[in-house]
């Protein structure tokens, strides 16, 4: 028997947005769940926070981005029969024409398909007034995921574990005593080196509060507004720009799912989405008033967010003369155990001549 009907989805897509701290505060409304089966439409109001470009008066890709992710995931419950925990594996953003801001988002989203252990999601973004979407979306989604941290495995009694441990052991060691002859000298080492040296988000944040490393708001206040919101910083060596790391200190609001409890996975991607336009902006020859836009944005999920602090490093893997490609890494404790790849195209403004 179905868990579902024409009555109590739509019962259950409100309490499911209720639940999530970060839809409620920013306040998502669910409508025409349960009309057809696996489709659902989110909407969320205008804020001046959303703003990415405060100039160019256009909405922040990443506002669309998290919307995505909640339509997608509502969209995956109305197309289940037995309701059971479900976590997004990944997403792809392409950006069809820049959103307006000051006006509000809808995301149509549609369940397309449903196997034993993935559920396949597709939607489109608009505005109001217009038929156009701004955006589409892609998304997959794991089924029967884990509501509860899992501890991690004992090794005791397992040799292979055992093994892997103490070759992880010894490499950790092997590290240890390479670099010990370059801390020794660390006063003389450029900040860039030390910054890219510091291997766990503590070891990051000690780097980024030493002489000669510039810790700043990622963005000048009020120029992107959606930044500003997620309180984003920047912590860079002057003489090396592209080895910046980026900072989104934790808010609960932020916060996706509260049983984990865990960031917004949409919250994480919107971060690394706003890192790697900032990147882009840092690392090019561009005008206070220019600024890059998205023309697609892909990630993969590979480990809850925790509600601690997250940080990025962005990576150009070519910049042509219209367009650069970034990838992102984000992490929360340690740089090795990212919890989130990404990858966007960003269109470089034209230039004359």
């Amino acid at each position: 028997m179905s868990l579902f009907n024409a009555d109590n989805v739509p019962a259950w897509a409100n309490a499911f947005l209720q639940g999530i701290p970060y839809a409620r505060e920013s306040g998502m409304t669910a409508r025409d769940v349960g009309v057809q089966k696996g489709h659902a439409t989110v909407d969320m109001p205008a804020r001046d926070a959303w703003t990415g470009d405060s100039i160019a008066q256009q909405l922040h890709p990443g506002c669309a981005t998290v919307l995505a992710d909640t339509a997608c995931g509502l969209a995956v419950g109305a197309a289940l029969d037995t309701l059971v925990p479900f976590a997004t594996l990944d997403l792809r953003m392409d950006y069809l024409r820049p959103a307006r801001a000051g006006i509000g988002l809808s995301c149509q989203a549609h369940c397309h398909r449903v196997s034993r252990n993935v559920a396949f999601v597709r939607g489109e973004i608009y505005q109001p007034g217009t038929d156009e979407p701004v955006a589409m979306v892609s998304a997959t989604f794991m089924l029967g995921t884990a509501n509860q941290r899992r501890s991690a495995p004992k090794a005791a009694g397992d040799t292979a574990a055992t093994s892997a441990g103490s070759a992880t052991a010894a490499s950790s060691a092997s590290s240890k005593a390479s670099s010990a002859t370059p801390s020794a000298a660390a006063s003389s080492q450029p900040s860039a080196n030390a910054l890219a040296a510091a291997t766990t988000a503590a070891a990051i944040s000690d780097a980024c509060a030493a002489p000669g490393l510039v810790r700043t708001p990622a963005s000048p206040a009020g120029r992107s507004p959606y930044a500003d919101f997620l309180t984003l910083e920047r912590c860079a060596p002057p003489e090396d720009p592209a080895a910046a790391v980026f900072r989104m200190p934790f808010k609960p609001e932020l916060i996706g799912n509260p049983v984990l409890p865990a960031l917004h996975g949409g919250v994480v991607a919107g971060f690394a989405e706003t890192a790697a336009l900032l990147h882009v902006i840092y690392t090019s020859d561009l005008a206070p008033e220019e600024a890059p836009r998205g023309v697609d944005f892909s990630l993969d999920y590979l480990r809850p967010a925790r509600p601690v602090d997250t940080w990025a490093r962005c990576t150009t893997v070519r910049q042509g003369a219209r367009v650069a490609l970034v990838h992102v890494q984000v992490w929360q404790e340690d740089p090795s155990r990212p919890i989130v790849t990404a990858r966007s195209h960003c269109l470089l403004p034209a230039r004359e001549g």
